[in-house]
């Protein structure tokens, strides 16, 4: 007889996401072992990613990140959603390989495309060669070989990692690029199947539990490429108030909705306000349009009280201002002070 799937309530949910985001606790884990918890984190805005890093890993300070990236350990490219990913050495051809044939239709059905598939082909074959002439190439230079129509689509057929000094929070924009397979090695003898279970595995250890739905809108895939997946893997089912069945990996932590919730900063592209952790409840939906606008869609920086946003947050003058939604009680000001002089000490 099959096993009901257990309830699961919107403050376990959210508990469960903020644990596997490594905001109820940091972590004291080496980096790469951190971004294959988190799922990798988004890096459009160099900063924002050192800013995230700061609030999930006990002791963290900038340089750990950026010797990293030097070390090739942890590697910037755009991945899930043709958005930029810091993710591990390790995760990042795997997370490319389930992704690659769903961007290429993409970009041939997306209104960027201005040229057929032969002539991108042959724009990447261009980059290629310059890369293995030159090593690594400025975003102005892979303009120019690969041509203004060509070069939006070129990286759905050439796989590109974004590397040191570009991207870091000294020299911000990520405009240096490298061919993935020199930078990190050739890919894995992996399968179609096998790359796309991989995927799954870290949404679900990063944001779970969840749809599949969730799972295919962060991963920019379709629900009919994802769903295969999860009839391959070992997995355990919940059930929403609203009858939503979620789906998740055995044994991972599932902490108790009334434990702490510590005041935790957040900076812009912080995934666990994005769509597919929309279900998790950590940005109140009225909240919502203070965060994400339309000419800001990336969100401003904010900060959490009990696992909620509770305002938001800028950087001057050597100090952090706070901007509360609501009034704070005065044990929660001064929490949310004392760790906002702490993230003002991190940007000095």
């Amino acid at each position: 007889m099959p096993v009901k799937p257990r309830l699961l309530g919107p403050r376990r949910l959210r508990h469960a996401v903020l644990a596997r985001q490594l905001l109820l606790e940091r972590a004291s884990l080496p980096l790469p072992r951190v971004l294959e918890r988190v799922a990798g984190l988004q890096c459009q805005y160099a900063p924002a990613t050192y800013v995230g890093l700061w609030s999930r890993v006990d002791g963290f300070r900038r340089d750990d990140l950026t010797r990293a990236l030097e070390a090739r350990t942890v590697v910037q490219a755009s991945l899930m959603r043709a958005t930029i990913h810091l993710v591990s050495a390790a995760d990042y051809w795997p997370l490319a390989l389930a992704i690659r044939a769903a961007r290429r239709r993409w970009w041939l059905q997306s209104d960027q495309a201005k040229l057929p598939q032969a002539a991108i082909e042959r724009a990447a074959g261009r980059v290629r060669e310059a890369l293995r002439a030159q090593g690594t190439l400025r975003r102005k230079e892979l303009d120019r070989v690969a041509g203004k129509e060509a070069v939006g689509g070129v990286s759905m057929w050439l796989d590109l990692v974004r590397v040191p000094p570009s991207g870091t929070w000294e020299h911000r924009p990520a405009d240096l690029f490298a061919a993935a397979e020199d930078w990190l090695g050739p890919p894995p003898a992996l399968t179609a199947d096998a790359a796309v279970d991989h995927l799954v595995r870290r949404y679900l250890t990063g944001f779970g539990p969840a749809t599949v739905g969730e799972v295919a809108n962060w991963a920019g895939l379709g629900v009919r490429e994802v769903a295969p997946s999860l009839e391959r893997l070992t997995l355990r089912r919940f059930v929403t108030d609203d009858g939503q069945v979620l789906v998740d990996l055995p044994r991972l932590p599932l902490p108790d909705p009334e434990g702490p919730a510590p005041v935790r900063f957040l900076s812009t592209w912080e995934a666990v306000l994005l769509a597919h952790a929309r279900r998790a409840g950590v940005l109140r939906e009225e909240d919502r349009p203070q965060v994400f606008r339309i000419r800001n869609p990336h969100s401003v920086n904010t900060f959490l009280v009990d696992g909620e946003v509770a305002g938001t947050w800028r950087y001057e003058g050597g100090a952090i201002a706070v901007a509360p939604f609501r009034p704070l009680g005065a044990g929660t000001l001064r929490e949310v002070e004392e760790e906002a002089d702490r993230l003002a000490a991190f940007h000095a």
